[in-house]
């Protein structure tokens, strides 16, 4: 995968690091805090975080003897244009679809939306 979006989704397809983003949004957290929540080595949590890493999503920095992890935010912008894009884009057909079928009832129904075919006058 070479672009950022690829990777980001491909990052965030896993629950673990869905979670750890999630948690990240509260603050940094180092990789002990976590780690702490799951039944896992702390090995398999960097890799975890090497993953949201690469997508661009985190960055470690140092602070003394801390290596603290910091979400990348701006990165759901990414991800919020092309999902919008998208969305926007179904909902001008559902909107198209919306005036088909409303122009379809006003021929069935011209006057009053009831069929008044073999009624007395």
């Amino acid at each position: 995968m070479t672009d950022q979006l690829s990777r980001v989704f491909a990052a965030l397809a896993d629950p673990t690091r869905r979670d750890m983003v999630a948690r990240l949004t509260e603050g940094d957290h180092t990789v002990n805090d976590l780690a702490a929540p799951y039944d896992v080595s702390l090995q398999a949590v960097s890799k975890h975080l090497k993953v949201l890493e690469d997508a661009g999503l985190v960055t470690r920095t140092r602070e003394a003897q801390r290596r603290p992890v910091h979400l990348e935010a701006e990165v759901f912008d990414l991800m919020t244009k092309w999902i919008e894009r998208y969305r926007q884009q179904a909902e001008e057909r559902f909107s198209r679809l919306d005036a088909v079928l409303a122009a379809m009832d006003e021929q069935d129904n011209p006057t009053t939306g009831i069929r008044t075919e073999g009624t007395a006058s």
